[in-house]
């Protein structure tokens, strides 16, 4: 990605909507049924009607929810960059302004943003929401958030030999310094998208990059795929090879005894697709076996009524994912195990529609992963509508 990038595409890039590694063009021109053009108003007017109501919650100081967490803050103002019409980021400007600005005062001297704990996470998300700004001042905080954020790369054991199954992924940050897929996937895809901002010059300190290969041996060792994975809960029993769990040994899905007495970390919906998305941002290859394996995965278990394995838990982060994954990997249509085609942008468009609380937010009954939180579900919702948006 390259400075000259002009506002549309780099906004369209950075919401998951192109792959530059795998030629998918920023700006083609996708042609339009009658019914697409009325879904597409009907989503447009979902995602006003969230920001307007994410619009009305800002606290005085600038903050969206709690403000020791600038993370919900990023999401929400995420949420109003990715506004195609324009319409909302201009009504809402003062309030856009006011938020970056409480961001900003997250900023520390070692270039992580953060107010307390969850270090990565709240850097890595916020680096999103000052990347989604493009604006020229943010260069040097995103710049050094980037440094903070490789800094935190696990390398447990004999440094650079890869011997522990956490080597190579990134945890929340802080006192919670074990690795996640989920936290992991959150890190590349800032590290990813700001790589334009890296400098080339042998010598310079900011040279340094992660090593995305130790990434992709982490990655691997969450995904049960034998013969890529070194793990012995590695399966390959037919409803788990491929998929992804939480970390190396541990699936929030829980374990399954299989007919041969093997005991297996289950797979599951959300960490599947952030491992497919991890794949995207580490530049392998589609025809690589291990993103063919996730994806085929995805496609067997490919379902909007729950989070595949986890029942309601973590169901807009879910979507959210999902949107991001399925749009840079390039597929309308998803073939499922039963051969039936679907697109998937207009199921999950017409379900978030569907979800939507009359007065414009989105809240999950399950309070998993703080997603009774209407203010942090309904920033999911409305980028997950703005990803489909583009694509229909």
């Amino acid at each position: 990605m390259k400075l000259s990038l002009n506002r549309k595409i780099f906004c369209a890039v950075v919401m998951g909507l192109a792959l530059s590694t795998q030629a998918i063009a920023a700006e083609k021109v996708v042609a339009r049924s009658k019914s697409d053009v009325s879904l597409k108003l009907e989503v447009e007017n979902a995602i006003g009607k969230g920001l307007t109501w994410l619009a009305a919650r800002q606290k005085p100081e600038g903050y969206w929810g709690q403000q020791e967490y600038p993370a919900l803050t990023a999401l929400v103002l995420t949420g109003f960059q990715g506004d195609q019409s324009g319409f909302y980021k201009r009504k809402y400007e003062q309030a856009i302004t006011k938020g970056y600005g409480y961001l900003l005062t997250n900023v520390k001297p070692d270039g992580g943003i953060y107010g307390k704990e969850l270090t990565n996470y709240n850097t890595s998300i916020s680096m999103m929401a000052l990347l989604m700004a493009n604006r020229p001042e943010y260069q040097p905080v995103i710049k050094n958030a980037r440094k903070y954020i490789i800094g935190l790369q696990d390398d447990f054991g004999e440094k650079g030999m890869g011997d522990d199954p956490l080597d190579g992924g990134i945890g929340y940050g802080g006192t919670y310094k074990h690795s996640d897929l989920a936290n992991t996937t959150f890190a590349l895809e800032a590290l990813h998208y700001s790589r334009y901002l890296k400098s080339d010059v042998a010598g310079d300190a900011e040279a340094k990059d992660l090593n995305w290969k130790a990434a992709v041996q982490f990655l691997s060792r969450t995904q049960n795929l034998p013969g890529s994975n070194d793990q012995k809960w590695a399966s390959d029993d037919p409803d788990n090879k491929g998929g992804f769990v939480y970390f190396p040994d541990e699936s929030k899905a829980g374990e399954v005894k299989l007919p041969d007495g093997k005991v297996a970390l289950r797979s599951y919906g959300s960490m599947s697709y952030a491992g497919l998305l991890s794949y995207i941002y580490a530049q392998l290859d589609r025809n690589d076996p291990r993103v063919k394996a996730v994806y085929d995965w995805l496609r067997r278990h490919y379902t909007l009524d729950e989070n595949p394995g986890m029942g309601k838990d973590g169901l807009y982060y879910y979507y959210h994912t999902m949107a991001k994954a399925l749009s840079v990997y390039g597929v309308d249509n998803l073939t499922l195990k039963s051969g039936k085609s679907v697109n998937w942008r207009r199921d999950l468009a017409k379900k978030l529609i569907d979800l939507q609380n009359g007065d414009g937010f989105w809240a999950n009954a399950n309070g998993r992963w703080w997603e009774k939180d209407p203010g942090l579900v309904t920033a999911y919702a409305v980028i997950t509508l703005e990803i489909i948006s583009r694509g229909l």
